[in-house]
């Protein structure tokens, strides 16, 4: 399989270890600035013979690059954050174009074990009623939005699981929180720090789940093995769709 990296900062120069690791070849890095860059910009040239396209870049050029993947029918799988509002219309252009477009907020294969288990913990807490819910997270320094997208998927597990939430609040709060309301805090800061808690709190005790990344490792290879695994299919996919595959139902 040919891949181009879209992206070669911090995740990609990892995701270009893995995925030569799994054999694959990098038919193209594409970057502005950086020195080892084939290419400086996403379009039909830098894209000539590349499978799939593995995008890390920064959320106010995901968008185009997307128009682009589509334009030259090049399949994508995209990680960057923090452009979700624009889902509806990339869907959109993703199924006009016939491509194969995965995209997803956390490909580590350790997050979604726990998005899982987070979920399973919910549909119990739904179930107990004197517990509350609280979230947190810390992220290095270098990471560019606020709230992190897996904070935010984490945050639409709950409020699926548990009928009596129903919205979270992420900003700083000066004013006490609704009852079906639930606060998960960001942090940023440190140069490796990627690290997510969900708390269910009752009077009683507090349950804790917690999952922290050692380094972006756990992120690159899913990356690699979502590219893989996208291969040469066609539509729109979520994350969801690459990890049932990968774990089963």
């Amino acid at each position: 399989m040919n891949i181009a990296i879209v992206g070669y900062g911090g995740m990609g120069k990892m995701v270009a270890q893995a995925a030569q690791e799994k054999g694959l070849t990098i038919s193209a890095i594409i970057d502005p600035v950086a020195k080892e860059a084939t290419h400086k910009k996403v379009d039909s040239n830098a894209l000539k013979g590349v499978d799939v396209a593995i995008d890390f870049t920064h959320p106010s050029a995901v968008l185009e690059n997307i128009r682009v993947y589509c334009d030259t029918k090049t399949n994508a799988v995209v990680g960057t954050t923090g452009w979700y509002d624009r889902l509806p219309e990339v869907k959109q252009m993703v199924q006009k174009s016939g491509i194969g477009f995965l995209w997803g907020s956390n490909f580590s294969v350790g997050v979604n074990i726990y998005f899982r288990i987070v979920e399973n913990a919910a549909k119990l807490v739904n179930k107990a009623e004197q517990y509350d819910v609280w979230g947190f997270e810390i992220h290095h320094h270098t990471k560019s939005d606020s709230p992190s997208g897996t904070a935010k998927s984490l945050s639409d597990i709950l409020i699926k699981n548990i009928s009596r939430k129903k919205k979270a609040v992420y900003e700083m709060l000066n004013r006490k929180i609704a009852k079906d309301e639930f606060h998960f805090a960001s942090v940023r800061g440190g140069p490796v720090n990627f690290e997510h808690t969900i708390g269910f709190d009752s009077a009683a005790d507090c349950l804790t789940l917690k999952h922290a990344a050692r380094n972006r490792q756990g992120y690159a290879e899913g990356a690699v093995l979502a590219a893989l695994w996208l291969g040469k299919k066609k539509g729109y996919f979520e994350l969801d769709d690459f990890m049932k595959g990968l774990l089963g139902e």
